[in-house]
This record gives structure tokens, C-alpha cells and sequence, in this order.
């Protein structure tokens, strides 16, 4: 089966830390921003950073933020992370970047003048060369832009590396776009914009057994209550499951057929043609395409007819998709 090419990718040779302060470099091309979700946009800027550390052979660091700065600024809610602090630093390691820093976001530090967090970086970091997208900011006031940066390198000896914004479909990739995509249930713009499939991880708990009881058994997924995850509807998806991919069937909703009363949507997955007790285990769900909207059926036996048209449905998807590849 094609990869999904998620965040079970391997690292190599790449520093996971969570504060600034334990690590002291000696040189270094640093790149700083949120990185919700890794899209081609931070892809693009990520590599670019990557290309002038191997060039100079010093390390590449990229500088992030946990919580999202919108989140306690802006007081976002729901969070609706794309990625988890982890997930995102394998998926920077993907990249080639030697030092993923996720620093704690907090409203002190947001208050920061740009000068004092700069004199930071340098004491720490040493950056010879600093990567930025057009349109970045930091520091109090976000007074810390691009002409700030490029003056102030001048003034203390490092570079700045300015990337163009990344179009699709002439629209600049964004993790915005990417969450207005996934409220919408648009998981085709989503893998266009990250260039992957979007994945959700998540622990296999015990359900109602409604899908067993009907023949089709699913592995209802425990999720990281921010996570973001596509609107409510049927999709057809790659289950990873201990380094082999299934195809699948996974529906997130509410179950309105069995009138069940639940204040979250439910992510389930059936894995077509598996046969094997998954409770307790850790998958990764790949969204390719969505196949319709949950609905309520008449009848269980209407409910069954669906789900087996939504398998063979989801099966011929998935295939093609892997002879495409």
C-alpha cells in the first residue's frame, strides 16, 4: 500500500528541547515560527534554512511556540492544533533540522520587546543566517518584522533570509487555510496544502460495539481533546497500525441512526479485510477523501446497506490511488 506519509517518518539525528535556555550553540541557522501542522508554506522556509546550514556545515534550528500564540492572545477556542508539539518536531526533523526548541508561549513573554528576545537568541543560538516568511513578527507590538531583523543584522553581524509566500491554486498556504479546509470536511485541499494526508493519532479505546453488532467492527479512536479533526461526515482513510497500512472506512459524528447522545463527534475507523483485537493499541488515521455526510437511516438493515456501498466505495479510492502512485 502507498505510505501516508505522516509523522511516523524517521528523524535523523535531530534535538527535541522545550526551552531556549538549556541549549547553547556556537553558530547556527535558525528559523522561528508557530509551524502548526508543517504545510508546504513552512516546508518551503524550513528547507531554506536547511540549504544555508549544510552550506556553512553549522546546525539548523528551528524555534516554535507551545501554546499557540493565537491561543493566549486571542484566547482560540477550540485550540484545533493540526499538530502536537511532538508531532510536529518529527515532522521538522523530516526536514533535516538538527534542533527543533519548543519554547513555552506565554502573554509575559509576548510582552517581550524584540531587542531583548534578539539578545536572547544570540546569547543562546549564535545564528549566522535567520529565516523568516514575508509576512513574520515577534516581540511586543510585533515590532520584531523584517526590517527590524534585517537592520538589526546589520548591526550585529547575521543574515536574514526572506521566503515568498507558497500559492496553491493562487492561495498562499496557511495553517488557517488548513483548519477552515478540515472544519469544512475538505480533506483533498488539506493534503494539497500540507502535501501529505492529514493525520490524526490516536489510542484505540472501547466503544458501544455498534459497529460489531452490525458486522462492520470499528476501532474508535481516544484523541487529544485539541485536536483538529475533519467535519462530521464518512471518509475514506489508511489505517497504520505496527508499521503496516490498512485501508479503511472511518466516520466521525454522533451515530443519529442509534439516537446516542454525545456532546463530541466519535472518530471510528473500520479496517477493511483486518481481523484482530486492536483495544489498547496506538493507530494513525490518513483522511484521503470524504464520501458523504453522517446521516440518520430508517433502519438498522439501511444503515448496513450504506456502510457496505461506503466500503466498496472507499476500496476502489484507496486502490487506484496506490496504482496512481
Amino acid at each position: 500500500m502507498a505510505s501516508t506519509k505522516g509523522v511516523q517518518s524517521v528523524i535523523f539525528f535531530m534535538e527535541h528541547t522545550r526551552r531556549l535556555d538549556t541549549i547553547q550553540l556556537d553558530s547556527c541557522v535558525l528559523t522561528i515560527g508557530s509551524f502548526d501542522g508543517v504545510h508546504l508554506g513552512h516546508k518551503a522556509l524550513v528547507q531554506r534554512a536547511v540549504k544555508h546550514a549544510k552550506r556553512y556545515k553549522i546546525p539548523s534550528v528551528v524555534l516554535t511556540f507551545f501554546p499557540h500564540p493565537s491561543v493566549i492572545l486571542r484566547d482560540r477556542q477550540p485550540a484545533f492544533y493540526i499538530s502536537s508539539p511532538d508531532e510536529k518536531a518529527i515532522l521538522l526533523g523530516n526536514l533535516g533540522v538538527d534542533h527543533v526548541i519548543t519554547e513555552k508561549f506565554s502573554k509575559k513573554l509576548s510582552s517581550m520587546r524584540a531587542s531583548d528576545f534578539l539578545d536572547e537568541l544570540q546569547s543562546h543560538l549564535k545564528p549566522r543566517v535567520i529565516c523568516i516568511g514575508e509576512d513574520f513578527t515577534f516581540g511586543y507590538h510585533r515590532e520584531g518584522n523584517r526590517r527590524f531583523l534585517e537592520k538589526s543584522g546589520a548591526l550585529r553581524g547575521f543574515q536574514v533570509e526572506v521566503q515568498p509566500p507558497i500559492l496553491v491554486g493562487g492561495e498562499v498556504v496557511s495553517s488557517t487555510r488548513v483548519r477552515e479546509a478540515l472544519r469544512a470536511g475538505d480533506v483533498t485541499h488539506v493534503e494539497t496544502y500540507l502535501g501529505r494526508p492529514f493525520v490524526i493519532p490516536g489510542q484505540v479505546i472501547r466503544g458501544a460495539n455498534r459497529g460489531k453488532s452490525i458486522g462492520f467492527p470499528t476501532a474508535n479512536l481516544k484523541l487529544w481533546e485539541e485536536r483538529a479533526y475533519p467535519h462530521q461526515g464518512v471518509y475514506a482513510s489508511y489505517a497504520r497500525l505496527d508499521e503496516k497500512e490498512w485501508l479503511s472506512v472511518t466516520n466521525i459524528g454522533v451515530r443519529p441512526t442509534f439516537n446516542e447522545d454525545h456532546n463530541t463527534a466519535i472518530v471510528e475507523a473500520h479496517l477493511l479485510d483486518f481481523d484482530g483485537d486492536l483495544y489498547g493499541k496506538e493507530i494513525e488515521l490518513a483522511f484521503i477523501t470524504r464520501l458523504r455526510d453522517e446521516q440518520r437511516f430508517s433502519s438498522v438493515d439501511a444503515l448496513k446497506a450504506q456502510i457496505t456501498r461506503d466500503v466498496d466505495k472507499a476500496r476502489t479510492i484507496l486502490q487506484e490511488r496506490v496504482r496512481g502512485k
